[in-house]
């Protein structure tokens, strides 16, 4: 079932992938991050809740055997079409396909945001299911001094202060391993942790 997230990407699924359906349209500093982090991983790598796939696309490239999942349709047609190499399918990112101890990553790249505090912690559970002990999980997210909600292009969605959203991590049994922000004037402040199952 498509939730009203999915909804809402799905209504303006055609504008989202003209602003940001590239990894070209992301700053460089992400793309390292990604590459790097993607450089450390070992087995089969979920990129969960994948957009229209580019990431995805980018982690293949970067020697990752990689498949994206989205539950927004449009956009895995759209990821289909445009990385026919790559493998893409629609489903929810709280409960994936893979069996328990299977993956040995998962790019969460901004798929968090619109998860309310309450309930972030299932799709970080369900990560820390399919993940191997030891494997990588990448997580991208907007920062704020506080949680807050706030209005988002497509749909309400959440930013954390990122201490607090790595205690969520820890929570679902993940180390922490590094936490990274960037603020640039005029845009929303930026963030992202890598960290590892601890099985």
């Amino acid at each position: 079932m498509v939730s009203e997230v999915g909804r809402a990407y799905s209504e303006r699924s055609a504008e989202y992938i003209e602003l940001f359906g590239s990894t070209d349209s992301a700053h460089p500093l992400d793309r390292q991050l990604v590459a790097t982090w993607a450089d450390g991983l070992s087995g089969p790598v979920v990129d969960a809740g994948c957009g229209p796939g580019q990431w995805t696309d980018f982690l293949v490239r970067h020697g990752c055997d990689a498949r994206g999942v989205d539950q927004v349709p449009s956009f895995v047609e759209r990821a289909q079409g445009t990385y026919p190499g790559v493998h893409f399918e629609v489903g929810s990112i709280e409960e994936l396909r893979d069996a328990s101890g299977t993956a040995g990553g998962v790019l969460a790249w901004y798929s968090l945001i619109h998860h309310e505090p309450s309930a972030v912690q299932a799709p970080l559970r369900e990560f820390a299911r399919v993940l191997r002990p030891g494997a990588g999980l990448l997580v991208g997210l907007f920062t704020w001094p506080t949680v807050e909600r706030f209005d988002h292009a497509v749909v309400s969605a959440y930013r954390w202060p990122l201490d607090e959203f790595a205690q969520e991590l820890r929570t679902a049994g993940f180390e922490v391993l590094e936490t990274h922000e960037r603020i640039q004037t005029g845009a929303r402040p930026l963030g992202a942790i890598v960290a590892r199952h601890q099985g």
